[in-house]
């Protein structure tokens, strides 16, 4: 695909394809496009993932929603969230270095990660079969990223670019969901020791089984499932956080326990 009524899809991708590879940040696309619309950004982030997959960066592993709080919302003047795949390459364990050289303007969120053990489809998916389908859930932290100058996106700019992110940690520890309720799951989130921000699950979209639902529903026209297996990011419980050289993030939710990352600079990836 090279156009989309007349978007240069192509263009756009390989610019923001250029920006993740050089690690250097290009002006938003919306700043030639004000008028570029939801569905036209996702025709670039899907050539987008082409090229990252041909580059090696894997299959489609699950999905991250972006923009699942309500203040969030409000800034960028819109009133749903959006997504972007996760790509088998970016997911890691617990206590992952993250190599600041890798990336361009990083910042850290706390999430809660829904695992599925059954597909999970829409367009009528509601909360409660998001239950059914899900083996369980997991403390997650994401780095979010932008290719694009300062952070200046508007909802288009992020959209294109995978949603803004760049990498997952997960706890190893899965915690079946009959045991929580995820609205309920508050979490605690320090950089080197010091508290930085606190949030719960009702954060995203008011429950993080509802994120999911939307997922499901929202992806159901392009005819794509949610997979047995797929890792869905729900959504950040509080404002990002920026990354240093040194530090040590560590996010502490009830009932799910701990996950946490180290950044250093030119040592590994996420």
């Amino acid at each position: 695909m090279t156009s989309h009524d007349g978007l240069p899809v192509e263009e756009l991708a390989q610019a923001l394809y250029r920006a993740r590879r050089d690690r250097v940040p290009i002006p938003p696309l919306t700043e030639d496009r004000p008028q570029m619309t939801a569905a036209e950004a996702y025709a670039v982030q899907r050539r987008l993932v082409e090229l990252l997959q041909a580059d090696g960066e894997g299959g489609v592993v699950g999905y991250k929603l972006g923009l699942t709080s309500r203040p969030m919302q409000e800034q960028l003047g819109i009133d749903q969230p959006d997504y972007g795949p996760v790509l088998g390459a970016s997911v890691h364990p617990d206590g992952v270095e993250v190599d600041l050289d890798r990336l361009l303007q990083p910042k850290v969120e706390a999430e809660i990660a829904i695992v599925l053990g059954a597909p999970l489809s829409g367009p009528h998916c509601t909360a409660l079969e998001v239950r059914r389908a899900a083996a369980g859930a997991v403390a997650a932290m994401e780095i979010i990223d932008s290719r694009v100058l300062d952070w200046r996106i508007k909802l288009a700019d992020t959209i294109a670019d995978l949603a803004s992110s760049a990498a997952i940690a997960l706890s190893s520890r899965l915690v079946p969901l009959d045991r929580l309720d995820p609205r309920l799951v508050g979490v605690a989130l320090t950089r080197n020791g010091e508290l930085v921000a606190t949030g719960a699950g009702a954060a995203a979209l008011g429950d993080p089984l509802h994120a999911v639902a939307w997922l499901a529903n929202t992806l159901h026209p392009l005819g794509v499932t949610l997979e047995a297996g797929h890792v869905v990011m729900t959504g950040a419980l509080h404002a990002a956080m920026p990354l240093a050289e040194g530090d040590v993030f560590r996010a502490e939710f009830d009932w799910l326990g701990p996950v946490g990352l180290v950044v250093s600079r030119g040592r590994s990836r996420p």
